[in-house]
This record gives C-alpha cells, structure tokens and sequence, in this order.
C-alpha cells in the first residue's frame, strides 16, 4: 500500500496535470481522472514514465456514477486518500440574456456540484488520514472570479464564489478531524483553458501551472497546527 495517496480531477492537462506530477514527487500514488480518455491516457503514461504509480478514470466529472467510479477505484488500488484536488471545471461566458441552460447547468454540475460529490464520497478515507497524521488535505480550484464578480462570466463567477464558500464550510466541519481545505483562486493562468483570454493577455504574461502546483506543495509541507482557507494569485500590478 502507497504510503500517502491522492485524486486529482482534471489532471490530464495544464492545472491538474502540474499539481499532480508535484504530488508524485513528494510521494503520492496518483488516480487521475478526466474527461478526456485520450488525453487523460497520455498523462497517465506521461507520470508512469517519471517512475509515479498512477491510474486513470475517464469520464464526466457532473455525473454522480462517475464521481463514485473514480473514488472506487482509488480506494481498491491504494486503499488510503490523503490529498484530495477537485480541480475540474468549466468556464463558458455569456451575457445574462444569452445565458443557455445547458451551459449553466454544465458549470455548475462540474464546478461545484462535483466537489460536493466528491466530499462526500471521499469522506472516510479522508477521516482516515485525518486521524492517522492530522493533515488530511483538499484542495479546492475556484478563481479570482470566486472573490469578484465578472460580467459575461458571470455564472462561472457564481460556481466560484459557491466553491469558496464551500471550502469555508468545510473546514469549520472538518477541521477538528485533521482534514484542510483550501481554496485556490488564480487570475489567467497560461492553459488551454484561458486560450479566450490570450488576445488581451499573451501566454507569457499570464501565471503558470507551475505556480499554482508550488502554492499547493507549501499546502502539504505546513504543520497539522495550519490552515491556509485560500490563496489567490494575481498578475504582477493587477487589482483586485
């Protein structure tokens, strides 16, 4: 059995991918999951040939049955969950009286509702690593978006702000079990993600995966006596 485990959702690219390829160098097992199976196979073998023990689940991080198949399957191939990451997601913009249902229901399902699913799926083996070394960690991906409100992303903005407080919640619930949760919320980070972005931002003035992945290994590295709630990273001179 892997002495320290982990899930990351949205790990076949950019984020996900960088975050959990840090988490393999500081030790853990890895079950990537996504919704891309190419893609998502592509990175597994990419972390497999870096010498990580990873495995990978493809499918739709808004459907519940999926949510449970990634859980399952990580807990029949390395029995423990330490590091939690909920970093899939969606961002579709549209002015208010455009708005589709489906794309609302779509950010919402994986940008939020997911990360609900996945607590409570993940909630025993989570109380598990929190009783063994009082630093059980999840990590929550929302966005500068989730601390101020944009229009034309306004629903984004909205399953943001809901993953920050969600975050919060969780750790007035479930602090005292030796399980964190924080919530990390960049500004334009360089991914396919933001490739809308890049006529006003270019790639290289934007944040890097990288970077966010650094933030996260300071995550695992403080005492069980710490809690960071949130962090938020901003471009050199940006207001907030």
């Amino acid at each position: 059995m892997a002495e320290r485990a982990a899930i990351v959702t949205g790990g076949s690219s950019g984020i996900g991918l960088a975050i959990a390829r840090m988490l393999v160098e500081e030790g853990h097992a890895i079950t990537l999951a996504a919704r891309r199976p190419e893609k998502l196979e592509s990175a597994a073998a990419e972390l497999s040939s870096e010498g990580a023990e990873v495995q990978h689940v493809a499918g739709n991080m808004a459907d519940e049955e999926t949510v449970r198949r990634v859980v399952q399957a990580h807990q029949e191939r390395f029995k423990r969950l330490d590091v939690l990451v909920n970093n899939a997601g969606v961002g579709i913009g549209a002015p208010v009286g455009e708005i589709q249902t489906k794309h609302l229901d779509l950010q919402l399902d994986v940008n939020l509702r997911s990360i609900i699913l996945f607590y409570r799926e993940c909630a025993d083996l989570l109380r598990a690593a929190g009783a063994e070394h009082r630093n059980a960690l999840v990590i929550n991906m929302s966005s500068i978006s989730g601390k101020r409100g944009e229009a034309w992303l306004s629903v984004y903005s909205a399953s943001k702000h809901g993953v920050v407080g969600f975050t919060e919640a969780m750790n007035k619930e479930l602090g005292g079990e030796g399980i964190k949760s924080c919530a990390l919320c960049p500004a334009f980070v360089d991914t396919p993600m933001t490739e809308f972005a890049k006529e006003n931002v270019p790639g290289e003035e934007m944040i890097r995966p990288q970077d966010i992945a650094e933030a996260a290994r300071a995550l695992l590295r403080v005492s069980p006596a710490c809690v960071i709630p949130e962090i938020m990273f901003q471009r050199p001179g940006a207001a907030l």
